[in-house]
């Protein structure tokens, strides 16, 4: 697990290295254990690393194979790299490390861009072929590991963050309008390629880019989720058979690829209890975590009743921490300054203050994320499917943040645009390979909303500070197992009817049959006390002021009844206002001017 960046110049000019060190600089908390640079004529690779699977400088990166002629920088872990590697010493192919690295090299070396699809893991790396001077993208098929970049005539610059980029200077900061209408009506989410800025692209998970030395790019598309009945029918019991069966090999890569000890984020909900009953079958000793705020109008701000449960009847090596409201408060602009993209939701806070207290011990956490995306766990799906209407209508009444309309009212002038949302959803639903509705919705969550939410939240909440957290119910084909289940079957009792019918006899009903719960971080939600009146000041700021993204009169009603205006999944509508433009100030503002 690492930080990566680099340069590609297209202009006949040598890299900009001043610009790479500022880059490397900025990602030195996702790897703080070694910092390297590699160029070679038109390209210059910055990397930081984690030191997660073979500890020696052997594999320390940008890796180069002076053999085979390729460099490599690589964020992310391939699990059945030691299955991979004993393939290509049957081919011939000699290792001068042990881990996961290397073999990423020589399977691009001997199946080209078609090695992608042999790994199974989370990942975004790049490759120099000396042979040819093309450059090679690759991320992940659910887009677990971030890729970003910005391109010109002149260059190409790519790192793990947009900070990065930013430091290194030269990007268009201007607000893309697609985007901030996707970012309000989507809880935060902006798909790629997207950004919210102009000048910062992404690349869409389950993709592949390809640059020549001039310039000459090319995109391809190595994985689809077929969200399609199998030909043959298969009873429920088939069903949770093959689920048992995934999961558990799942997990059981999850472990395995690692040199350090693995610890697991326990809320105490059905999925992280289930993965500490997993990994409980392999080890006698094992690290959980939990974290815990303050309440705020009655809502309760911990699940330690159920953690505590669950880390006392497998007899874990657990550490509970909770955190008053005022120490969250203080390190809030530390949590903004970590976002790669702004992040609306409630937990990512949770999240940066758990993995600070978490790295203290460990390395590397297993954690839930995903199970509700993959397996129907959320409130919203079994509401949408009752509803009447188009599938876009469907989808609309249930996870739209605001209307178009009230996007409109919020809005000035200047960011007045049509429904692009709207029309990208019914774009996306109506995409071939889904049976049906629900399929039609899993899928979308799962392959492009879900990745710049949750799964990005984690990421970068943990890596800021060099904690590696792997999510198994993202095991891609886990994934395709659940695809193709009957979506009755995902939303049975109330949802994830699988993973509970594998959890049975492992934990206690009461953890399985429990009303779901949220990571929660009541603060944020009802904002009241220092809390509101620091929101007050950042949408009442100069800087917000000039800007002049909101119309005032949407602010002043918000600012007037902060906490009479959520979102129909319960998220506070002044919260996503001062967040995105908090972000703004932090991370654009104040990157751009100081560089």
């Amino acid at each position: 697990m690492c930080g990566i960046c680099g340069e590609l110049r297209f202009d006949q000019l040598a890299p900009d290295m001043e610009a790479l060190k500022r880059m490397t600089a900025r990602l030195a908390r996702r790897g703080p254990d070694h910092e390297g640079y590699y160029n070679d004529g038109p390209l210059a690779l910055g990397h930081r690393r984690l030191a997660v699977i073979d500890l020696s400088s052997h594999a320390d990166q940008p890796m180069l194979d002076e053999e085979l002629r390729l460099a490599l920088v690589f964020n992310g872990s391939i699990y059945n790299y030691k299955e991979l590697r004993a393939e290509l010493v049957e081919m011939g192919y000699a290792f001068f490390s042990e881990g996961d690295t290397e073999v990423i090299l020589k399977a691009y070396h001997a199946w080209g861009e078609q090695c992608v699809q042999r790994f199974y893991g989370m990942f975004a790396f790049v490759i120099w072929d000396l042979r040819d001077q093309s450059l090679f993208l690759a991320r992940d098929r659910l887009g677990i590991k971030p890729l970003y970049h910005t391109l010109d005539d002149a260059r190409l610059r790519f790192a793990s963050t947009p900070q990065a980029l930013l430091a290194g200077g030269g990007v268009n900061t201007r607000l893309d309008l697609i985007a901030l209408h996707q970012h309000f009506t989507l809880h935060g989410v902006v798909p790629a390629p997207r950004t919210i800025l102009q000048g910062i692209k992404k690349l869409p998970p389950a993709h592949t880019l390809r640059f020549s030395a001039a310039g000459e790019v090319t995109q391809r598309r190595y994985w689809t989720l077929d969200a399609t009945r199998p030909e043959q029918t298969l009873s429920e019991q088939d069903w949770l058979d093959a689920t048992r069966t995934v999961l558990r090999r799942a997990v059981e890569r999850h472990r395995l690829a690692s040199d350090v000890p693995i610890g697991v984020l326990l809320s105490g909900g059905l999925d992280s209890s289930l993965l500490v009953a997993l990994l409980a079958e392999h080890t006698d000793e094992l690290n959980t975590f939990s974290i815990g705020f303050e309440q705020v109008a009655d809502e309760q701000a911990d699940e330690f009743e159920y953690s505590d449960f669950v880390a006392k009847l497998f007899n874990t090596r657990h550490h509970k921490f909770s955190l008053p409201n005022a120490e969250m408060l203080g390190h809030l602009p530390d949590v903004i300054a970590q976002m790669s993209e702004p992040m609306p939701s409630y937990d990512v806070a949770a999240f940066y203050l758990l993995g600070e207290q978490v790295s203290h011990e460990m390395k590397v956490v297993l954690a839930g994320q995903g199970a509700d995306e993959v397996f129907g766990g959320y409130f919203w799906y079994p509401r949408m499917a009752a509803e009447n209407g188009t599938p876009v209508e469907r989808f609309a009444r249930h996870y739209f943040d605001r209307d178009h309309a009230e996007y409109l009212e919020m809005m000035t002038e200047d960011y007045d645009i049509p429904d692009v949302t709207t029309a990208w959803v019914e774009e996306q639903l109506q995409q071939p390979g889904a049976t049906e509705f629900l399929d039609q919705v899993l899928r979308l969550d799962v392959t492009r909303l879900m990745v710049d939410d949750p799964v990005k939240r984690v990421d970068n909440m943990t890596m800021a500070w060099g904690l590696e957290a792997r999510v198994p119910f993202l095991d891609h084909e886990l994934v395709e197992l659940a695809a193709k289940m009957p979506p009755e079957l995902r939303l049975k009792e109330g949802g994830k009817f699988p993973i509970k019918a594998v959890a049975r006899g492992l934990i206690p009903d009461a953890v399985i049959d429990r009303p779901k719960g949220y990571f929660p971080v009541p603060a944020l939600k009802y904002l009241r006390g220092d809390f509101l009146e620091r929101i007050r000041g950042i949408l009442n700021s100069e800087a917000c002021i000039k800007r002049g993204l909101y119309r005032r009169s949407y602010v002043e009603k918000l600012l007037a009844a902060p906490e009479a205006h959520l979102t129909r999944i319960q998220g506070s509508k002044l919260w996503h206002l001062a967040l995105l433009e908090w972000w703004l100030q932090i991370n654009v503002d104040v990157l751009v001017v100081s560089r």
